[in-house]
């Protein structure tokens, strides 16, 4: 499907670097040999050295700071530890930049061709690039050093990755060949490489999607047991129909081949990191075995996949890191709610189109985000529109305050917006246009692949146009630039549907709590309680300001000790919910502050209270339309 004229007045031709455009400008400079040895990763150490061709002279090595995808200055550089540089197999003296930390000096000597670099990473398990006992997820970008100055692109690394023995692994990276438990991969720019993270394990699986056919796609696991990694029949279907949606969705593909990487392990954080021609996943180890864990993995693969299309081909001018630059100026993130919130929309949309998600199950997660929205105290003071343009603070502060100081709330938010455009298009057209119309336009042909196009807020508000002609900017203004003390409720009205409170328990919250043991309190009493009966048990991680908890004196950091006069469980906090309904009597809660202890009388006798859609006859079911499969065949839904 080709890409309407409307729209490529506004691309960026510069950044359109297809796979032979990359290989013509890594010739310019001789290649960097890069050797990782990671049969230390049990231990989270993996061992590093290079060979840098470089003339004899000052030369200055960076590490990556600004992390595509990331989208902040996060390149781990406090982990970097035992710095050599040699040339020729002598010591070579290196200082760190005083105002640059990613940033180190040395001398080239005469007669040298270049030198030598040798460190090792050791990798908390929050890291991009981490392991447990038994698989490792293997990002570049901490594991590398390069010469300042060039272009992202101007220069090939030959990589090569050492693992423990009897590992087995899964990347996009091409191999040359394997030599005594060590891979050699076919030589990239530096911009592939940092987009082509490696996962291997102990325990290891790789699922064909697409057999037979062209491109490929492949789902890699890795586990830290046997049975993580035993993956049912009807999960691989899901995951095959999320890529025959995907392409019904976008009508092309950006890509040679896909990888699909998924750590499951109870160790590491749950989240994931979009590439290009693959995404590292990370899911909790039974994420693929129970049905608890399933729910709280949700939508993770099929959103990465979706910023194939939307956050790596097209790409806000602000976020180019690596591609038109280096890995070390600042970006503009100010798009990011296109970049991140149309990306979550549409996750969420084809996690419920390939049966990922149940119909039932995707409206819950749309409850719960209306509601989360709709209770964001710091919504009263700052603008979606500044939760991107912070996103670089917002992704490592603190969970205390979260909700008055507001978080990355254009992935949520985003959604419910995107949502409502949708709904939007679908109405105003008679039904004979949607939202998917602009994806396939904006995100579609042509097809082939990896390459960068660059858009701006024009170009996006100038595509929905050329679908269906509205006040699109008009649209974004109210909701994304100004502050807007409402959540933007008008897809869920305009979908046929509305946002209502009950005492039931979403799924999704049980699932959540069963995980994490995290318990939710957040639309009655207003706080999340941590319950996992160790040192922190029943720590209040957040409260939400104005809430009756909040309105007690209540606040981040302190311990729920007591509940009516017994010891605090969350099963006699929610049974004391339930009692405070038929009792004029404040809820009494013991609580711990630095040490310190006080009782407080929290008046609130609404009881457990969650967010749910309820069908809103006789509008018409727009969610239901937007959650069917495009694809003709088999159902949708298991």
């Amino acid at each position: 499907m080709r890409v309407r004229g409307v729209l490529r007045r506004g691309l960026t031709a510069a950044c359109a670097l297809a796979a032979g455009a990359v290989a013509a400008l890594a010739q310019s400079a001789p290649p960097i040999t890069l050797s990782v040895d990671a049969s230390d990763a049990p231990r989270r150490i993996f061992h590093v050295r290079e060979t840098i061709p470089a003339p004899p002279g000052r030369l200055t090595l960076v590490y990556p700071r600004w992390i595509p995808g990331e989208h902040g200055p996060t390149g781990p550089i406090t982990d970097l530890v035992g710095l050599e540089i040699s040339a020729g197999g002598r010591p070579i003296a290196w200082a760190r930049d005083p105002k640059d930390m990613w940033s180190f000096t040395c001398a080239v000597p005469e007669g040298a061709a270049g030198v030598e670099a040798a460190f090792d990473y050791v990798a908390p398990l929050t890291s991009w690039t981490t392991a447990t006992a038994e698989l490792a997820v293997v990002n570049w970008w901490p594991l590398l050093l390069y010469p300042e100055g060039e272009k992202a692109n101007a220069r090939t690394f030959s990589a090569s990755l050492r693992l423990p023995a009897g590992w087995k692994y899964g990347t996009s990276l091409g191999v040359q060949r394997e030599t005594a438990g060590t891979i050699a991969f076919a030589p990239v720019s530096l911009v592939t490489l940092i987009d082509s993270p490696v996962l291997a394990g102990a325990h290891f699986r790789t699922v064909d999607l697409t057999p037979g056919e062209k491109p490929g796609h492949w789902l890699h696991l890795a586990g830290d047991s046997a049975v993580s990694v035993e993956i049912p029949p009807e999960e691989v279907a899901r995951y095959r129909r999320l890529v025959a949606e995907a392409l019904a969705l976008f009508g092309a593909r950006h890509y040679g081949e896909y990888h699909f990487l998924l750590a499951l392990s109870d160790h590491l954080p749950q989240n994931g990191l979009e590439h290009h021609e693959s995404s590292d996943n990370r899911g909790l180890e039974r994420a693929l075995v129970d049905d608890s864990a399933r729910k709280v993995l949700g939508s993770l693969l099929s959103h990465e996949y979706v910023h194939s299309w939307n956050g790596k081909y097209r790409r806000p001018e602000g976020l180019v890191s690596g591609v038109s630059e280096s890995f070390q100026p600042a970006v503009d993130s100010s798009l990011l709610w296109v970049y991140e919130g149309l990306t979550e929309y549409y996750g969420d949309v084809l996690g419920a189109r390939s049966g990922l998600w149940t119909p039932e199950l995707y409206r819950e997660n749309l409850a719960l985000y209306a509601g989360e929205m709709a209770s964001q105290a710091g919504r009263s003071w700052r603008p979606l529109a500044d939760t991107a343009v912070a996103a670089q603070l917002l992704y490592d502060a603190r969970a205390e305050w979260a909700d008055w100081r507001r978080g990355v709330d254009y992935y949520r938010e985003g959604e419910l917006i995107w949502l409502e455009a949708d709904t939007i298009i679908r109405k105003n057209s008679g039904g004979r246009k949607s939202l998917d119309d602009f994806a396939r336009g904006f995100h579609g042909a042509p097809g082939g692949g990896p390459a960068v196009r660059t858009y701006k807020y024009e170009d996006v508000v100038a595509g929905l146009n050329a679908i269906e002609p509205y006040d699109w900017n008009g649209f974004f203004e109210t909701r994304v630039r100004r502050v807007a003390p409402l959540a933007p409720l008008g897809g869920i009205e305009g979908g046929g549907w509305k946002l209502v409170y009950t005492e039931v328990p979403p799924e999704l919250v049980l699932a959540g709590e069963q995980e994490s043991k995290l318990y939710d309190f957040w639309y009655s009493l207003g706080i999340v309680v941590q319950g996992d009966g160790g040192a922190d048990d029943g720590v209040i991680r957040d409260v939400v300001p104005g809430l009756p908890a909040a309105a007690a004196g209540i606040a981040p950091g302190m311990r729920l000790v007591a509940v009516g006069g017994r010891r605090y469980s969350e099963r006699r906090l929610r049974d004391a919910l339930k009692a405070a309904k038929d009792v004029k009597d404040p809820i009494e809660l013991l609580v711990e502050n630095a040490e310190m202890f006080q009782t407080v009388k929290v008046e609130y006798h609404g009881g457990e209270r969650y967010p749910h859609l309820e069908r809103d006859a006789p509008r018409p079911d727009l969610l239901s339309a937007i959650a069917k499969p495009l694809r003709p065949g088999p159902a949708g839904h298991p």
